[in-house]
């Protein structure tokens, strides 16, 4: 049996021992025999793609920490948050019909507040960017072709609602000024993001070729990123590899 949510993912009612392990070892590590999984209700629709609750946290996980490290706002996964949090909430009310005097009530409700805090961090980081970097960010998802989205439907309207209230707070503030001032142009200096800050990261996979830019000297060093290799690199080296899931930030 499985569980669908909206947006196509499936999730298994239960799991095996290996499924287990790779999901608390995905999480912030707790040394206690949780079976989480085991409150998940029981549906089936066999018309959506099916996906397992250790890839849909292993993939949460992962893009918390890639949008955490990156100094550029990522794609966006609302589609994996939005299943989590689905099943976030059945287990929740299947926790609330187990007796008070189980030991492992408490045990169950820390695994799944150590969910919700993964969940929340990579919302508030990608809040954070918006808010920082929002003229850039607004001008880039314009230029973005259809399909290609890094923001979802509410993180657009946040975005365009907080560059418009920024700019009604900097006209308020140039009327109380000297007439001077009213020259200034408010998207004059656009504040973007560091995409040569150098960032920590481990290789998912075998990489052929990888351009390490030297800027001060004006040239190019190619090398090659063996599968589980760790490195220190310009993000703006990989940035397309961290999107395609080829690398890892950490």
């Amino acid at each position: 049996m499985t569980v669908g949510n909206k947006n196509g993912l499936l999730l298994p009612n239960s799991t095996t021992d290996t499924e287990l392990q790779h999901i608390r070892n995905s999480l912030p590590r707790i040394n206690m025999d949780i079976d989480i999984l085991d409150l998940i209700d029981d549906e089936e629709d066999d018309n959506q793609e099916e996906m397992t609750a250790q890839k849909v946290l292993q993939t949460v996980e992962q893009a918390w920490l890639n949008e955490k490290f990156s100094p550029e706002i990522l794609p966006h996964q609302t589609d994996y948050i939005d299943c989590l949090l689905e099943q976030i909430k059945g287990m929740e009310g299947n926790l609330a019909k187990l007796s008070k005097t189980d030991p492992k009530v408490d045990l169950h409700k820390l695994e799944l507040e150590r969910i919700k805090f993964v969940i929340t961090s990579y919302l508030r980081t990608r809040l954070k960017k918006i808010e920082c970097f929002c003229v850039s960010v607004l001008e880039e998802e314009a230029n973005r072709p259809e399909g290609g989205a890094y923001l979802s439907p509410a993180e657009l309207r946040f975005a365009k609602q907080f560059a418009q209230n920024a700019d009604n707070h900097f006209d308020t503030i140039l009327r109380h000024m000297p007439q001077l001032f009213n020259k200034l142009e408010k998207n004059k200096k656009i504040i973007e993001p560091n995409l040569n800050s150098f960032v920590f990261l481990k290789c998912n996979k075998h990489i052929d070729s990888v351009i390490i830019k030297n800027t001060l000297e004006g040239q190019e060093e190619e090398i090659v990123l063996e599968d589980g290799s760790q490195h220190l690199m310009p993000y703006s080296s990989i940035a397309e590899f961290v999107k395609k899931g080829a690398v890892q930030l950490i």
